[in-house]
């Protein structure tokens, strides 16, 4: 691996009071180098599966009808060994407490964004870090997190981290990718009401993804875990 690394991340169920249990947040990083051979693959994935290869994959469009595209999504993922996942989950956010820490909800964001960050990060690598445009106010929270995460690393001169910055998922193809294994883990994590809709292709998946990762999906891997690393949050 160069010593330039990309990271590309996205977030689930962020929100405070979404009525979902679980939140998640995700990267997914590769050598500089190497992006512009993944993002051709990824096209031509989508191609060979009658997709357009501009379309955008996510997660929310896993349908039947397009089950083998995301098959084969998750397949080069794990077949690739460019490639590597880390994925923090908060399984319970009723559970939190801000009050009790001084915080926001906020503030508890960018602490996990640094938290799910912070183990992919090396010293003596230099890191470009990419963030999927959610709103309006992507932008603020982009310069927050690069101050949080620089801060945390003593890096204020950013030798290690050279930039984070929001991009929209549909204009990089890696970006794709991340909201397909971070929306699985999310999706192995979630609690559903008697009443929700369970997706059978979206259960195939989830199963994939444990198979090829020998995970559960529901324990932290051990840290030092390279292709599919999970970390379980638990409030104190």
């Amino acid at each position: 691996m160069s010593d330039y690394i990309n990271i590309y991340c996205d977030e689930s169920c962020h929100l405070e009071n979404d009525g979902i249990n679980v939140m998640g947040l995700g990267g997914l990083w590769c050598s500089k180098y190497k992006i512009t051979e993944i993002n051709q693959r990824i096209k031509d994935i989508k191609v060979r599966n009658g997709v357009s290869p501009n379309s955008e994959v996510k997660w929310t469009k896993v349908s039947p009808a397009k089950r083998q595209l995301y098959v084969d999504l998750i397949n080069y993922f794990f077949d690739d060994d460019d490639l590597h996942f880390r994925g923090l989950i908060i399984p319970d956010k009723s559970a939190l407490n801000h009050e009790k820490y001084n915080q926001t909800h906020e503030d508890f964001y960018y602490k996990m964004y640094f938290e799910m960050l912070k183990t992919i990060f090396s010293p003596t690598l230099k890191y470009s870090v990419y963030v999927d445009i959610k709103d309006t106010n992507s932008a603020i929270r982009t310069r927050k997190l690069e101050d949080v995460c620089c801060n945390s690393l003593y890096d204020f001169s950013h030798r290690i981290i050279r930039n984070i910055q929001p991009i929209r998922s549909h204009e990089v193809q890696a970006m794709q990718l991340v909201d397909i294994l971070l929306g699985a883990l999310v999706y192995a994590n979630r609690e559903f009401g008697d009443s929700e809709h369970r997706s059978e292709t979206k259960r195939e998946l989830v199963e994939l993804i444990k198979k090829k990762s020998n995970y559960s999906l529901k324990k932290s891997t051990l840290l030092r875990e390279e292709k599919f690393n999970i970390f379980i949050w638990e409030a104190t």
